[in-house]
């Protein structure tokens, strides 16, 4: 072949290169949702944020601050507090997953543009510098849950827009200039529990908001008139003062003003005014007749006396049954624990007591309500409107909006005193169980900074989780429960905190309390850390230096007696159906806990959020039956344990789209290499790499495969495991020793 040839063959060799590695090259994320963000960084402004490009990138792959994917797919971009201003492009409606927005606490100026993804179902604009009215596109949004675009400039009338919105629940439009009236879609707002229109100048009656499921009303501040529908008064949070009303609730014929007797009887002056007029006819009277006649007016004013005092007794039974039905919604917002179904007369003394405290604490909390109100001024300043902060959790999960209350209106219920809370376990006792507290949702609010995001110290599965400090300086964690979860039933939910706070083992993480408040599901644990084995393992985490070989075996062992105390050691046994290592929680002395044990029953009726299932899967934790059947049972829990042991033993994560694709899946390509001492040599993760003797990683490699076997019915049961790995961790310190 002459040179001419030659290179002819190595151009066309090129060319067919170039053709079939063009598809390959390109970025990982999908190119509309690029265009999407690159659109929006230069409406901004081009802020300084981490990794933020105006044109091209890969926000997916390269960690764009704030930016968060399912796949190849843009979902949440989650950006507060960061100075930005700009404004908003309208482009927004191109991204096409887009399901959080949540740009609050800037300086966004601009309008609301109308084109706004139709994916989207939080949004949350509060503490900018917007202006303009809301687009009549809003009604397109029929997936979104919260919207929260306070603490801004905007203007004009609601726009009547609501119709399709069936899926709101939380509502905040306070400290605005909106004007007119309330629009007759908001009617349709089926879901709302929490709606704030405080310090606007909205106008007209409030008829369209009263058969909507509200559980928190703020219209304070405003020119509502008219009467108040009288079935808004038995909302459990309803502030109104600030607004023209004509009267407080609607007119009805029980309370239509009879003449009182004493309102009958003539004063002297009227005696001397008839006298003037008619002294003619009075003198043509006979003194019979008159007298017939001052018989007469005293029987009419005894019968006007009688049907007056039964029209006030009415009044009075009337408002009577009306204050017991407000103040029985309270109470049953705020009962205590219940036993469960199964177990109706097991612990009556223990029932009485939580159903007595609670009884009284919303009792208290009832009476500084009224006391509040009768002190609170008809309009406050308007002026100091900005610093109040309405904030709405961006995540799943439980999200509400209220302002943070003083200190001194706090209601607490401890249902046991703190220092028996922070009653500390020997090593390896169990305790049986006792109460927890019930919190307020305020006192919450409180303790986590009001939710804020740098109180955020995990997000799982179920809910967010809030780091709480107490005012003696005790630390919490608070698990706000995401929304589609926190719609169970109050009865349920009790049922729940009493399975959990029925779980005592020095490596569960520990439940203290409850809040079930205002459509409102939380439960509250004793902080431990707030570092997980996966950070540990995979974010590049201090403690990692730490992880030993030695240590690792400690930390499956742990967690294994976790699960085997589940397992077996509990009635019914607790299916975990949850387990990974961003659930294990480890001290500074690699010390672990597990988290979310309990709490099956959120997780397995298709009430967690599909999102976080299809990334569960793609992490592949799942049992192979459970990713087919959807059921969990004990051998689907000791699947994942063998997953976690995995990442122990390797240091990889379970799934990584970084490496090569063969090595992607790390289940599917360790398995086939976990009897090949020299393959297995080679799998070890590099910071112990040579620290431990191939005997001991053959028996945690054994440990590993029978684990993560396909069928259930091959893998050990975890009381097995824990009996494997205590014989490891004994043979290890013995020849340590």
């Amino acid at each position: 072949m002459d040179n001419g040839n030659v290179w002819i063959f190595l151009q066309i060799a090129v060319g067919l290169i170039v053709i079939f590695t063009l598809p390959f090259s390109k970025a990982y994320t999908y190119e509309q949702d690029v265009f999407a963000i690159n659109s929006l960084y230069v409406a901004l402004g081009s802020p300084p944020l981490p990794g933020w490009v105006p044109n091209g990138g890969d926000p997916c792959t390269e960690g764009w601050q704030g930016v968060q994917c399912v796949n190849s797919n843009i979902t949440a971009i989650t950006i507060n507090s960061a100075n930005l201003g700009g404004q908003l492009s309208d482009t927004l409606g191109n991204f096409s997953s887009l399901i959080t927005i949540d740009l609050s606490n800037n300086n966004i100026g601009g309008s609301i543009p109308e084109n706004l993804p139709t994916t989207m179902q939080r949004f949350f604009l509060s503490g900018n510098q917007l202006t303009g009215s809301i687009p009549i596109s809003l009604s397109q949004l029929t997936l979104l849950t919260d919207m929260s675009l306070n603490n801004n400039h905007l203007t004009g009338v609601l726009p009547d827009a609501f119709q399709s919105l069936s899926s709101l629940i939380n509502l905040d439009l306070s400290d605005n200039n909106f004007t007119g009236q309330l629009p007759p879609s908001m009617g349709s707002l089926s879901s709302l529990t929490t709606l704030h229109l405080e310090n606007n100048q909205l106008t007209g009656i409030l008829d369209v908001l009263e058969n909507l499921p509200l559980q928190d009303l703020n219209i304070e501040n405003n020119l509502f008139s008219g009467p108040v529908p009288q079935k808004l008064l038995v909302i459990p949070n309803f502030k109104k003062d600030g607004n023209p009303f004509n009267t407080s609730i609607a007119p009805s014929s029980i309370w239509s003003p009879s003449p009182s007797p004493l309102s009958m009887v003539p004063t002297p002056d009227m005696e001397h005014a008839n006298s003037s007029n008619g002294s003619n006819a009075q003198e043509t009277l006979s003194p019979t007749r008159k007298n017939s006649m001052s018989t007469v007016k005293v029987i009419g004013y005894v019968l006007l006396a009688v049907v007056s005092i039964v029209v006030i007794v009415l009044v009075l039974i009337f408002c009577t049954s009306k204050y017991q039905e407000r103040r029985s919604s309270r109470i049953e917002l705020s009962k205590g624990l219940v036993g469960r179904a199964q177990r109706p007369v097991e612990e009556p003394k223990i029932r009485e007591y939580l159903i007595k405290s609670n009884n009284e604490a919303s009792s208290v909390a009832e009476e500084l309500s009224e006391k509040q109100e009768c002190e609170s001024v008809s309009a406050p300043d308007k002026a100091s409107k900005k610093e109040k902060q309405h904030v709405i959790d961006v995540g799943g999960t439980g999200v509400f909006v209220m302002p943070p209350l003083p200190v001194e209106r706090v209601i607490v219920n401890p249902i046991i005193p703190s220092e028996n809370i922070r009653t500390n376990h020997s090593p390896e006792k169990i305790n049986s169980p006792t109460s927890v507290a019930s919190f307020s949702v305020a006192s919450l609010q409180q303790y986590t900074n009001s939710f804020r995001e740098e109180n955020m110290i995990r997000d799982g599965r179920i809910g967010k989780v809030f780091l709480a400090e107490l005012p003696d300086g005790e630390l919490l964690e608070v698990m706000k429960i995401d929304n589609v979860n926190s719609r169970i039933a109050v009865d349920e939910f009790l049922e729940l905190v009493v399975s959990i706070s029925e779980l005592r083992h020095p490596h569960i993480l520990e439940l203290v309390g409850y809040c079930a408040e205002f459509e409102q599901r939380l439960l509250v644990y004793k902080h431990f850390s707030r570092k997980t084995l996966h950070d540990v393992l995979h974010c590049g985490d201090d403690l990692k230096i730490k992880l030993s070989w030695n240590a690792r075996l400690c930390i499956a062992l742990e967690a294994a007696k976790a699960l085997e105390y589940l397992h077996e050691g509990c009635q019914p046994p607790v299916i975990h159906q949850n387990f990974e290592p961003a659930g294990i929680l480890l001290n500074n002395k690699l010390t672990a806990r597990v988290s979310e044990c309990g709490l099956a029953m959120l997780m397995s009726s298709n009430s967690a959020t599909q999102l976080s299932g299809r990334i569960r899967a793609l992490f592949s934790y799942e049992a192979p039956e459970t990713n087919e059947s959807g059921l969990y049972t004990d051998r689907s829990d000791v699947y994942s344990f063998g997953v976690v042991m995995l990442e122990l033993l390797t240091g990889r994560k379970p799934y990584d789209s970084s490496r090569p694709r063969v090595e992607q899946h790390l289940v599917r390509w360790a398995s086939s290499q976990l009897y090949d001492i020299d393959a297995l040599s080679g799998m070890v993760d590099p910071s112990i790499k040579g620290k431990c003797s191939e005997k001991s990683l053959s028996r945690f490699a054994d440990i590993i495969n029978r684990c993560i076997q396909q069928g259930p019915e091959f893998r050990p049961p975890i009381s097995e495991v824990v009996q494997d790995l205590s014989r490891m961790v004994k043979d290890l310190e013995k020849a340590t020793n």
